[in-house]
């Protein structure tokens, strides 16, 4: 016997059925468990550069420029941003979700490492 002309005749049953697990995928929706706050490590690591008595503009470009172009280069970085205020530059470097932190901490200092030497005298050393 075929099931479809059988639930034609006698559709009392499939509607049930349908109810039943219309029911039964509410209440598995509501029972699912939901995070308010979930735990994501966001890899961004911030780049802060004090030269005390400097103008924002030679920070731009004797001290951001250089540890921008020198951390751009590394992979995974997605974004840099930085915020240049008397004797000091502040840049955030934002990666890609699939690097590590600690890899992208590690790459980051390697980097203004390199570059240190490039810096001015009397700009203290980058953290």
């Amino acid at each position: 016997m075929n099931f479809s002309a059988w639930s034609i005749r006698n559709p009392v049953a499939p509607l049930l059925a349908f109810a039943m697990l219309m029911m039964v995928g509410i209440q598995a929706f509501y029972a699912l468990p939901i995070t308010r706050f979930p735990n994501i490590d966001v890899p961004m690591i911030i780049v802060s550069a004090n030269q005390p008595g400097a103008a924002p503009a030679e920070l731009e470009g004797q001290v951001a420029k250089v540890i921008e172009d020198a951390v751009a280069g590394i992979a995974g970085v997605k974004n840099i941003t930085t915020n240049i205020s008397d004797g000091n530059a502040t840049l955030v470097v934002e990666y890609r979700m699939d690097i590590a932190t600690s890899k992208a901490l590690q790459d980051t200092k390697d980097a203004v490492e390199r570059i240190t030497g490039d810096l001015p005298a009397d700009v203290e050393k980058p953290n």
